[in-house]
């Protein structure tokens, strides 16, 4: 019988081969994923809804899943609260969407099904996905494991509390700007954003934003995230083109990339102060690699940020003025008194105004900016660069229902703007959780590469993780 702590011990991977062998049975593992979901989640708030039993019955039927197609059949799993899961509950963190249930599941959703996952509920995300940290006044905030004064960020945040203690090994997230890596950094995961047109993208809320925003996983190791591609990439909707990819990406990363030059950014691309100890996280990543034989060369800014982010914004307005206005439409109400948070229905707003001929604009921006950053990877494999330019921020520093949207503003601002820049222009990047801060508090590294190059991009995770391995898990989850 499969004990709490050996269950803890186990990533995704590591379950999987045990389900193969006949070590324990997916009833085990469900079983001590909800006993530790019940231990933890009141204090971290990580989940928004629960279908524990109807996974102890899909558990009990896939039995020691030996003969299973799929080799993560038989896995605890969650799926963040921005995609639909047919006849759960769905929040998107909006108090707009109390009591909605969906009559379908999300393409990516229904991929992770068909795969033999079995899902023990939603994970808490800020409103609509549109923030840096998980605190929606609809479903209150998440905390971090590490620390529960701390955020989670976001805007995965609920997801990446779960992993990180220890409730499942690998749970469903969405990046739109950087809600993948951003909740990785501060939780002490691994996050990678996958290439665009990797994985399915279709017209959900958590997945759409005009391709910008991919669906994927948090997970404590490179293995899990190569994982878990390998099981979604053989069934992507064509909607974007795919990137070619290697056969398995489970087998491919266990071959160390070759020398490669990787360019070194440590400046903010607005000018804004970075935190010493994410300079020494990068830093210290930069004297790593070089003495695993890669080339540093120091860059400054590869591309022009405020243009992009300029685009970027014009199309999250515009897709939040969608989701929210077909939901008024539904309720029957107007936005000016609809039940939104300041910032997320001042979004709505401006995007009611954007023309046609903004949208196209923003998007030629963005394909101009992606060309560039193609040329610029034809010159160096890698980019490496802070995930966020200050340490894990406290629970209530950044409020999207602020009365004082400047001051609001400002703190994004401040906090973020490295993320953003590789959903516009599609290209895989990861957040590596590399180093620690005075406070025990992870500190995440990013990583980027070509667009197309998510092999090359989890080679080299794989690298850095055997080279300096990070904790598995925050100290709540194996705590009594």
């Amino acid at each position: 019988m499969l004990t709490q702590q050996e269950y803890l011990a186990l990533d995704a991977t590591a379950m999987s081969r045990g389900l193969k062998n006949g070590d324990f049975t997916s009833s085990e593992l469900i079983n001590l994923a909800i006993e530790q979901a019940r231990r933890v989640n009141p204090t971290l708030n990580a989940l928004t809804g629960e279908c524990y039993e109807q996974a102890k019955l899909h558990a009990a039927d896939k039995g020691r899943t030996k003969n299973s197609h799929s080799a993560v059949a038989g896995l605890p799993f969650l799926i963040k609260d921005l995609s639909p899961l047919a006849g759960l509950l769905q929040s998107n963190g909006s108090r707009l969407y109390q009591g909605f249930i969906p009559n379908h599941s999300a393409a990516i959703v229904q991929q992770y099904l068909d795969a033999g996952l079995i899902v023990l509920g939603k994970t808490n995300t800020p409103e609509f996905g549109l923030t840096l940290t998980t605190e929606p006044v609809a479903n209150g905030a998440t905390r971090n494991p590490w620390n529960q004064d701390y955020s989670t960020g976001g805007s995965s945040g609920g997801a990446a509390a779960a992993v990180a203690a220890g409730i499942v090994p690998v749970a469903h997230a969405t990046d739109g700007g950087g809600s993948i890596r951003i909740p990785a950094s501060c939780c002490g995961l691994f996050g990678l954003k996958p290439s665009r047109g990797l994985t399915s993208i279709d017209n959900e809320l958590g997945d759409c934003w005009s391709g910008m925003s991919v669906g994927h996983v948090v997970s404590r190791s490179v293995r899990d995230s190569a994982l878990f591609l390998d099981v979604i990439t053989l069934q992507q909707a064509k909607l974007f083109p795919k990137p070619s990819t290697p056969v398995q990406f489970a087998t491919v990363i266990d071959t160390p990339p070759c020398s490669l030059k990787i360019a070194l950014q440590i400046q903010h691309p607005f000018g804004e102060p970075i935190d010493p100890e994410c300079l020494q996280a990068i830093e210290e990543t930069a004297q790593l690699c070089e003495s695993l034989g890669h080339q540093i060369e120091p860059v400054e800014h590869p591309a022009d940020y405020k243009a992009a982010t300029g685009a970027m914004n014009t199309l999250v307005c515009i897709h939040t003025y969608q989701n929210v206005k077909k939901r008024l439409d539904e309720l029957d109400t107007e936005i000016e008194t609809a039940d939104l948070e300041t910032s997320t229905r001042q979004m709505a707003q401006m995007g009611a105004q954007f023309s046609a001929t903004d949208y196209l604009r923003a998007r030629d921006t963005l394909n101009t900016i992606a060309g560039k950053m193609q040329k610029f990877h034809a010159r160096y494999d890698v980019l490496l660069s802070p995930v966020l330019t200050k340490k894990t921020a406290r629970l209530g520093w950044l409020n999207m229902n602020a009365s004082d949207l400047n001051n609001y503003g400002g703190r994004y601002r401040s906090y973020s703007g490295f993320t953003a820049l590789y959903n516009g222009t599609g290209q895989p990047s990861a957040s590596l959780p590399m180093h620690s801060d005075a406070n025990g508090l992870p500190v995440g590294v990013m990583a980027t590469a070509a667009w197309g190059d998510d092999a090359l991009l989890l080679q080299f995770a794989r690298q850095l993780e055997e080279a300096k391995p990070w904790p598995l898990l925050a100290p709540m989850a194996v705590s009594e």
